[in-house]
């Protein structure tokens, strides 16, 4: 297991686009290890990913945002990705949802 946990205080204080974006990067960096055949790294990476994500949906389920099935499904879609052994372009497409949280949070910089 990972020792990284994120301070989930610090975290809240993050707007939801921006909180999308950081997991993202985390996404991101796990399929691509996994593609390179870095399975340490990409472990490593989706261990971040997932607490990113368990972070944010705690958030949302206790806001009772609307917005918690959508990152629910966009974990889901994350981890059949990292596991699918063949490449059924999952990957392309999780990186492409999140890649768009990454723009939307650099145009608001």
């Amino acid at each position: 297991m990972s020792p990284y946990q994120v301070d989930r205080t610090t975290w809240q204080e993050r707007s939801f686009i921006d909180q999308m974006a950081n997991i993202g990067s985390e996404v991101g960096r796990s399929l691509e290890a996994k593609q390179v055949g870095k399975p340490d790294r990409s472990q490593q990476a989706m261990l971040r990913a997932l607490d990113l994500f368990d972070a944010t949906t705690e958030q949302l389920v206790r806001d009772h945002s609307p917005r918690t099935k959508e990152v629910l499904r966009a974990k889901e879609q994350f981890l059949i990705a990292l596991t699918d052994s063949e490449d059924h372009g999952m990957g392309a497409d999780t990186n492409s949802y999140f890649l768009q949280f990454g723009q939307a949070a650099r145009c608001r910089s």
